[in-house]
């Protein structure tokens, strides 16, 4: 079972830049596709981003393109989100997701989760 544990949030202001990072345990997730996702107090979680396992697809949602950028390193076992230009309506828990195939932006899709990160852009 793999554990995944996201790292690189705070309290920053509009414009501002952050790097999120997803560190996988357990078992390798090279052939794994992985995925950002975010909840904001009172809402469903909502997908960010996503990349495949070679990491040549990405997948964003309408909100961040341009602004956010997903990357993986496999031989560090670690996915990265990339956030620029931060907006107050940014403002989540960022979480980090995986399944063993294929990209898909449904939460229920993946089978394994992160505790999160918060992320608070507030001027």
């Amino acid at each position: 079972q793999v554990q995944l544990v996201e790292s690189g949030g705070g309290l920053v202001q509009p414009g501002d830049s952050l790097k999120l990072s997803c560190a996988a345990s357990g078992r390798t997730i090279r052939s794994y596709a992985m995925a950002w996702f975010r909840q904001a107090p009172g809402k469903e979680r909502e997908f960010v981003a996503a990349i495949n396992w070679s990491g040549g697809s990405t997948y964003y949602t309408d909100s961040v393109k341009g602004r956010f950028t997903i990357s993986r390193d496999n031989a560090k076992n670690t996915v990265y989100l990339q956030m620029n230009s931060l907006k107050p309506e940014d403002t989540a828990v960022y979480y980090c997701a995986t399944r063993d195939s294929g990209i898909y932006y449904s939460p229920s899709a993946y089978d394994a989760w992160g505790r999160g990160t918060q992320v608070t852009v507030s001027s």
